[in-house]
């Protein structure tokens, strides 16, 4: 939405109006239990409900999910889903073992060691060449049609051979990442066969959401932290960050990232 401001420069004072990002509560039910509650963008919410669903182990499948409905009500948005049978039963089973405090303070675990959990290894005979990484992070840039409007939205891109690409946006950056997990489910697009584009830093949640979607290589335009860094490493996924125009820095798996790079 628009909403009037002024503006100072200098001595110079002008009136006039700037696009904001929308930012609404938005939660996700399953089979009539709420699981969780996000601060979201209001934009391409049926991506975010499946892509939420998958990168959190609700579901394996988008199959799984057998009814999906965008439910607007007077203080924000519900995405009420319903379930197969074994879905369900294996969710309330996990619900009652979460239930109570949490030992480290961190929403839905009991303890420190599920905060980092081991990662499936990324399974991929992708690579790519530096030009590529380039001509992706050009497209990226040009696609965050959002985020042109009100500067401060994140974007979670996919990038494959042959294929435009594929781009969501959100106020929040794992938000970002569920709605391109979602999208790519919908698409029945394998993310293996690509790789993905982030327009945050890289934290170890997001590692974890990218390796649940099987994408081989990461790129991001910030920088990873350590642990994220390491997990990374752990789960075979090549990290590519600090991308800019002329450069980019490669932490994990390097054999991925062929050819000599044209940049200058």
């Amino acid at each position: 939405m628009r909403l009037s401001r002024s503006c100072w420069r200098g001595r110079i004072i002008t009136g006039g109006d700037r696009a904001l990002p929308e930012e609404i509560p938005v939660a996700l039910t399953y089979n009539g239990s709420s699981q969780a509650v996000m601060m979201a963008t209001p934009a391409d919410l049926e991506d975010f409900a499946l892509g939420f669903s998958l990168t959190e182990g609700w579901v394996r499948a988008a199959c799984q999910i057998e009814s999906l409905a965008v439910i607007p009500g007077e203080f924000g948005i519900e995405l009420r889903m319903f379930l197969s049978r074994p879905q369900a039963e294996r969710l309330q089973t996990r619900r009652r073992i979460k239930a109570g405090p949490t030992g480290c303070g961190l929403c839905g675990i009991e303890s420190l060691a599920e905060a980092t959990p081991p990662l499936r290894p990324v399974e991929s005979q992708l690579r790519i060449g530096a030009d590529v990484i380039r001509g992706a992070l050009e497209t990226f840039a040009l696609k965050q049609q959002l985020n042109r409007q009100a500067h401060a939205l994140h974007a979670a891109a996919f990038w494959q051979p042959g294929r435009d690409l594929i781009l969501r946006e959100d106020v929040g950056r794992h938000n970002a990442l569920d709605k391109l997990a979602g999208a790519l489910a919908r698409a029945e697009i394998a993310a293996k066969d690509g790789f993905v584009l982030l327009s945050s830093r890289v934290s170890v949640e997001l590692v974890q959401k990218a390796a649940a979607m099987g994408t081989p290589i990461l790129v991001a335009l910030s920088a990873p932290t350590a642990l994220a860094a390491r997990a990374c490493a752990a789960a075979k996924l090549t990290l590519v960050a600090i991308a800019r125009e002329d450069s980019f820095e490669v932490f994990t798996h390097p054999e991925r990232i062929c050819g000599t790079s044209s940049w200058r």
